[in-house]
């Protein structure tokens, strides 16, 4: 069988590391042929590709940023001045230390892990053309690669003839990006590919994009975007351009960017699910469940919007049709510890109280993370406090608290158990351990003014 061939095909069936191996034994007989190097390439990238769009860490703070509208926007205008619901249960669900709403899923920018290997495989799903029959065509000197060293010699490619071919150029970009992290080589071929291209070819100006919001230049991002887009209209622009928005802190702009892309692809389950986002982000329940229903009419496998409807009922005070669809979730095959816990909490509140510990013990049983299993123990200390145990219930948040010693919640909950069994000092001490550790949380705030007026 031909070597070409036979890579070609394990490149198909996802087989990336024997496809590389391929193309690497075909270059070490004709060092200069360009189609093993563009596969083995393609191959190099496919091997390491992140999708992005659902990793995308937005920034909380930006230092010396120079986007930014207004230190003080006016009410419902900003992601991070938007006002808590007063009208309804949801006023009681968790948020996070800057005031945001704990999703119901982990999604963009609510896990932000420095240092990670993200932080540079930012990625998009390009469609780059593929020849139907190999042609052997001599190469130059850059595509020479020593047995020990790295597979391309960024240093010494020349950018701009390389940008003169479109069917190396897009590969290249790709592998300069994803693979080997290097954004300003990336972005420099794509500056000279999209000269060469007269500006008239839409997806290298969507790479340029990624290259600028990499680099933190989002004004430039958002022109090269807006441009795209009058070319071409197309799902991932409009995502990124509303991302854009987001991290200038202009939600009403990412909506309205949003509602375009929806009106030019109607029933578009990751603009739909983007529209979700925002309302949540804002604090408008109501619209973010309905945007998440017609996620849900649309792909009823979705488990973030079943996840979050089920998350709007179960801070809308019903709890039975909130077990509805985090066992829908459950039954299509996700297994996790948060799964559980809310599972649990659903049966503890909807009075089905033969299946609450059961879940919890599972919750346990799968929790690695510390802090997710202080958040079950914290749970659980509710059932022993609603069965009436005061020493299971004390017994329990000092499990959560071994398990994380800054859970403010938790000391605020031990001191209102202890000053019911008379310890009124231990009680004074947990309060203002938790006014320390959280001094956003109000609870432990109102009980000490409480005990000192005692």
């Amino acid at each position: 069988m031909d070597q070409m061939y036979l890579a070609l095909s394990l490149y198909r069936r996802r087989r990336y590391d024997k496809c590389a191996d391929i193309c690497t034994s075909i270059l070490d007989k004709h060092p200069l042929d360009q189609a093993a190097w563009c596969l083995k390439m393609r191959a190099l990238t496919q091997r390491v590709y992140v999708d992005d769009l659902e990793c995308e860490e937005i920034p909380q703070e930006e230092f010396l940023d120079d986007s930014i509208v207004a230190t003080a926007p006016r009410p419902g205008t900003s992601v991070k001045s938007s006002l808590p619901p007063t009208t309804s249960a949801l006023c009681s669900r968790p948020r996070t230390a800057t005031g945001r709403p704990v999703s119901g899923v982990a999604r963009p920018g609510t896990q932000t892990r420095p240092g990670s290997a993200l932080d540079r495989l930012r990625s998009a799903r390009p469609v780059t053309g593929q020849t139907s029959a190999r042609a052997i065509r001599i190469g130059t000197a850059a595509m020479l690669s020593q047995k020990d060293g790295p597979f391309i010699q960024v240093s010494r490619l020349n950018l701009s003839k390389y940008a003169k071919n479109s069917c190396l150029s897009k590969p290249l970009f790709e592998y300069l990006y994803y693979h080997e992290g290097d954004i300003r080589s990336a972005m420099e071929l794509a500056v000279q590919a999209t000269q060469y291209a007269e500006f008239k070819d839409w997806w290298w100006k969507v790479q340029l994009a990624k290259c600028y919001i990499a680099l933190n230049m989002v004004r430039e991002a958002e022109q090269q975007l807006g441009s795209s887009l009058k070319q071409h209209q197309n799902v991932e622009s409009f995502i990124r351009l509303t991302r854009i928005y987001l991290r200038m802190d202009q939600p009403l702009s990412a909506m309205n960017v949003c509602r375009t892309g929806l009106d030019i692809f109607p029933k578009d389950v990751s603009i739909m699910t983007e529209l979700g986002r925002l309302a949540e982000a804002l604090n408008d329940p109501s619209s973010s469940v309905k945007y998440y229903r017609n996620v849900v009419i649309e792909d009823a496998m979705n488990s973030e919007a079943i996840a979050c409807i089920g998350l709007y009922h179960f801070y809308n005070n019903q709890p039975e049709l909130a077990l509805r669809y985090y066992r829908r979730i459950l039954a299509m095959g996700a297994h996790s510890a948060e799964l559980y816990n809310n599972l649990g909490l659903c049966c503890l509140y909807s009075q089905q109280l033969d299946l609450t510990l059961s879940y919890f013990q599972r919750a346990l049983d799968l929790a690695t993370d510390a802090a997710v299993k202080a958040e079950v123990w914290y749970n659980l200390s509710h059932v022993a406090i609603a069965a009436g145990d005061v020493q299971l219930a004390i017994q329990c948040l000092n499990l959560c608290l071994s398990s994380d010693s800054a859970h403010a919640s938790a000391f605020n909950n031990l001191a209102v158990l202890h000053h019911k069994t008379g310890k009124v000092n231990l009680a004074k001490a947990y309060l203002t351990s938790a006014r320390t550790l959280e001094p956003e949380l109000e609870e432990p705030k109102i009980n000490l003014e409480h005990l000192q007026n005692e």
